[in-house]
């Protein structure tokens, strides 16, 4: 979240930043309940010392003073009652409103209401032109028998599926060389869960908002499952006081990811492209509070993914995303689009965020510098490798015309040396 102080002092730039984010919030409701608030601090204080001295002169009165005092003290506690009643209502009001308020968009960040205003900022690679009718991921699937989406809407509902032989195998090699990459870059290997509570979903910037996305379980137990590694992995250190010595800390992850994709009804239905679950290796990035820094981290984790890519001769081009498109707690979000011939375009694949202090903020993520000042952090996280997508662009970009597909080279170790999947088709 934003801090109240900046959000006091810099209204109309609060205002400005929701409305390019196309994000709705209250500005002047939460600078009316601040100010409400302070005074209520003001007169609880007072009354509370007021309420304290009455006990002393009760204490020192006549029997003949005492019912009075008694009387007027009890006039006094009702009234203290119901002030502090109204100031925590006051403050509960506006605890929410403050979950609300947007992260203030990066000057780069382009105006726009959609994915349709993205602005190109690059280009890597040449989609290929085949000199045959190339086949889409879910044909190859089918044919092969990699994928069986009716057997896995059967198990588990619409947007399911399953991975047999050659395409499950090579899930499992795309993860683990993404995941083997960014251990080759510094960063420190975790496993983490992916149920987690509420509390960590809204430390994150997931919840409020997100709720019709996540898959959560029941009441009693108040866990959700996540849709990201990105979530456990920055809530780590939750409430904790880091010592400024040990920043940055950087994070790779690989976990199972779970979506509602709700309200995209009747869209992408087909294939791998927008599904329930998968399986994604994501980077984390906790440092120092620093914007050059987190400049510098956003621009080396983009670079991370953007090496994956290349290493994979898989075509992409990376979007600077406007501010409709861009969610509540970024700054700044980098996507990179992969080309996809059955989508005849660049689908998206990795989404690259910087967040300043916003989750830190919320999560109670914090570190001491320095000169021993306690300060929040700065985070930062991107998709290193999302399976789904990856296996579209992986499938269809290296399919052959016989329909067998070609191992790109930095695989085949984690496939026995193959350098071709599937059988020739007749």
């Amino acid at each position: 979240m934003l801090d109240l102080k900046f959000i006091v002092n810099n209204p109309e730039a609060v205002k400005a930043g929701s409305a390019k984010k196309h994000i709705p919030c209250d500005v002047d409701e939460i600078l009316r309940l601040d100010s409400e608030r302070r005074e209520l601090v003001g007169q609880v204080d007072e009354a509370r010392s007021r309420s304290k001295a009455a006990g002393k002169t009760i204490a020192s009165a006549t029997p003949e003073e005492r019912p009075a005092l008694v009387q007027a003290q009890a006039q006094e506690k009702a009234a203290l009652k119901a002030m502090e009643a109204r100031q925590k209502e006051v403050a509960e009001a506006l605890d929410a409103l403050l979950l609300l308020v947007p992260n203030v968009p990066a000057e780069a960040v382009p105006d726009g209401a959609t994915d349709e205003d993205n602005v190109e900022i690059k280009r890597w690679g040449e989609p290929k032109a085949f000199g045959f009718t190339p086949r889409s991921h879910s044909e190859l699937g089918e044919a092969h028998n990699w994928i069986d989406s009716v057997r896995g809407a059967r198990l588990s509902g619409s947007r399911n599926y399953v991975l047999l032989g050659d395409v499950s195998l090579l899930e499992h090699a795309v993860m683990r060389f993404a995941f083997d990459s960014m251990v080759a870059r510094g960063f420190t290997p975790l496993s983490v869960p992916t149920l987690v509570r509420s509390e960590t979903m809204v430390g994150t910037g997931y919840f409020p908002g997100g709720e019709d996305q996540a898959y959560r379980c029941d009441e009693r137990d108040d866990l959700c499952l996540v849709g990201t590694a990105e979530v456990p992995v920055t809530a780590l250190y939750q409430d904790e006081i880091l010592d400024g010595a040990d920043l940055p800390l950087k994070f790779v992850a690989q976990s199972s990811c779970y979506r509602r994709e709700a309200g995209t009804y009747g869209k992408d239905t087909k294939g791998l492209y927008r599904v329930h679950q998968f399986q994604k290796v994501e980077q984390v990035v906790i440092d120092a509070a620093s914007e050059e820094g987190s400049l510098a981290h956003h621009e080396a984790i983009l670079g991370n993914s953007e090496a994956v890519l290349q290493a994979l001769d898989l075509p992409y081009r990376v979007v600077n995303v406007c501010g409709g498109d861009l969610g509540q707690p970024q700054i700044q979000k980098f996507d990179i689009e992969t080309w996809m011939p059955s989508r005849e375009g660049y689908g998206e694949t990795h989404s690259a965020s910087r967040f300043h202090d916003f989750q830190a903020r919320r999560l109670g993520l914090r570190y001491r510098d320095a000169e021993g000042k306690v300060r929040h952090c700065h985070t930062l996280n991107n998709t290193v490798a999302a399976s789904t997508r990856m296996l579209i662009a992986l499938v269809e970009n290296h399919q052959n015309e016989d329909g067998t597909v070609t191992v790109p080279e930095p695989l085949r170790g984690y496939l026995g040396g193959r350098e071709v999947l599937g059988a020739p088709l007749g």
